[in-house]
């Protein structure tokens, strides 16, 4: 059965100042200093807001910006892009569908053979949910996402 994922006001009464300025205001966390930037653990990135699945770590990579980089959402769906002229410049943005939190910007400069996109994504938009808790965190549905990464290890 679909979850239902929602903006949760309760959630947004939660944030740390940090996660309220990048999710509400549009903000960015300095880069080398989010929670998640090096993390190389199996598992999910949600959207700190709703819960709605936005990313994998089998689509993490390191792109040298400081930080999480991700070559592909997990649904399409549970992302909208958005044109953002901010500081003079034309890009991407990218926020969650269902939560409508900030979570930073899509780029053309990913890796090829991955299909050339980076989600450059703040780690304040973020809650990590690791491989060995998904099921009880209510996620199992998208441990099939590490099925070949399991195999190999």
């Amino acid at each position: 059965m679909a979850r239902a994922y929602n903006r949760n006001p309760a959630a947004v009464d939660a944030l740390s100042p940090e996660q309220y300025h990048v999710t509400q205001e549009g903000g960015t966390e300095r880069p080398f200093t989010g929670e998640y930037w090096d993390n190389h653990e199996p598992g999910i990135y949600v959207d700190v807001v709703s819960g709605e699945p936005l990313f994998a770590s089998v689509d993490k990579f390191e792109s040298g910006s400081g930080w999480p980089s991700f070559t592909r959402p997990i649904d399409a769906g549970n992302i909208k892009e958005k044109k953002d002229f901010s500081h003079l410049m034309i890009r991407t943005e990218v926020r969650s569908a269902h939560g409508d939190s900030h979570l930073g910007h899509v780029f053309t400069d990913g890796p090829r053979a991955e299909g050339g996109l980076r989600y450059c994504i703040n780690s304040a938009a973020l809650r990590f949910i690791h491989l060995d808790d998904l099921e009880a965190q209510g996620y199992g549905e998208y441990r099939t996402l590490f099925t070949k990464e399991d195999a190999q290890s």
